[in-house]
């Protein structure tokens, strides 16, 4: 097991009705608000008018920035930095999923930066201050709501990129399974995968003699492999909807990688696709998932063999290490394909066309992940194994 230090200052206020609780979890932070949200699906819902409410009673000024697509872009976090530093914003509040929270944290970032805020992800620059937010959670998957993480797009270089910091961490995150139930399916479908993915970038390590990490993760999938189906099933099951929401604050709140080395190659490999075709993040890591199992599963037998017996229940008799790792990958990929996620790249209408283009991407700061590096020529034949 390697150092490590585990710093995590997110309130999380979990369960039912807990928007009740944003006016005394706001007030201390200030009176002027930029409320940053999606598509306007929470005005459908009510939660738009249970958040003003509460910003009401906390007696803020309220600045709006809608709009914030599932990829957040570059363009858009730029009108929210403008309306903080023209409207003296001092608390930036996020109402949605991942990609609300991961725009809210870089227009908090960049409101109190001179330069671009692009220059965060191209590591040009690393953030100093920022604005405190603070979240109202809709969706079970990236784990945004406590971490320091932000991935952001231009769509004008068709680039994706990422950076964190610790002054981006929520003050505190508002978790109501309640406001889930409304998720449509395909989403829900994508947070699950999405969910998955981040504990398989934190379990596949090179790291060895980590059994309390690598149980943490392994309990993570087991909880969201149990309750996935029923929350596809019934919307409004309560229990499954809060099983996935902790499972994937916990699977990205930095508990899982203590001590051990991180890969997020898979991750990498799917911002590049994300960036040229603009599709659902979940969806692109259930095609390419399996596919970098199956490309890198030699480097650690042992890993994937646990991976499969703890996880899928994979009968070991009789077979041999490749035979197991084998069908703990196709159990996966099985899974996916149960609860509706894309297999193949080619269903999403994606072809051959800019392989060599995201490939040379995902690497232009050399080999990624750490479980087996990745050259690009790696990436290709993970890309090409998933058209």
């Amino acid at each position: 097991m390697n150092a490590f230090e585990l710093y995590n200052p997110t309130k999380l206020v979990f369960g039912a009705d807990q928007v009740s609780r944003l006016a005394e979890l706001i007030k201390p932070y200030g009176e002027r608000i930029l409320l940053v949200y999606g598509g306007g699906s929470i005005k459908k819902t009510g939660l738009y008018d249970a958040v003003q409410q509460q910003l009401s009673e906390a007696g803020a000024i309220v600045h709006e920035l809608p709009g914030i697509e599932p990829n957040p872009r570059l363009s858009t976090i730029n009108k929210g930095i403008q309306l903080c530093r023209g409207e003296h914003i001092e608390f930036v509040l996020a109402v949605g999923g991942g990609s609300v929270i991961d725009a809210a944290k870089a227009i908090a970032a960049g409101a109190l930066y001179d330069g671009d805020v692009w220059d965060f992800t191209i590591r040009k620059a690393t953030v100093t201050q920022a604005l405190p937010l603070g979240t109202v959670l809709t969706l079970a998957a990236t784990g945004s709501e406590m971490n320091g993480n932000s991935v952001i797009s231009n769509w004008e270089t068709k680039q994706k990129r990422a950076f964190g910091s610790k002054l981006v961490y929520p003050k505190f995150s508002i978790v109501d399974p309640k406001l889930t139930y409304t998720v449509p399916v395909n989403q829900t479908v994508n947070g699950i995968v999405d969910i998955m993915s981040h504990v398989f970038e934190q379990y596949f390590s090179p790291t060895t003699n980590t059994p309390l990490q690598e149980r943490f993760g392994e309990s993570i999938l087991l909880t969201v492999i149990e309750n996935g189906e029923k929350a596809i099933a019934n919307g409004s099951d309560y229990d499954a909807r809060a099983n996935l929401l902790l499972a994937g604050t916990y699977a990205l709140n930095g508990t899982l990688p203590i001590g051990v080395a991180t890969d997020w190659a898979t991750h990498g490999i799917e911002h590049e696709v994300s960036a040229i075709y603009d599709i659902a993040h979940g969806a692109g890591l259930a095609i390419l998932f399996p596919n970098w199992m199956k490309h890198v599963y030699k480097a650690r037998l042992d890993r994937f063999v646990q991976y499969a017996v703890r996880v899928w229940n994979i009968d070991p008799n009789g077979k041999t290490e490749d035979e197991i790792s084998l069908a703990g990958i196709e159990a996966t990929r099985a899974y996916f394909t149960r609860i509706g996620a894309p297999a193949r790249l080619g269903e999403l209408d994606i072809n051959d066309e800019h392989l060599d283009r995201m490939a040379e991407e995902a690497t232009q700061f050399g080999p990624i992940g750490s479980f087996q590096p990745l050259t690009k020529e790696d990436v290709v034949s993970i890309l090409k194994a998933s058209l």
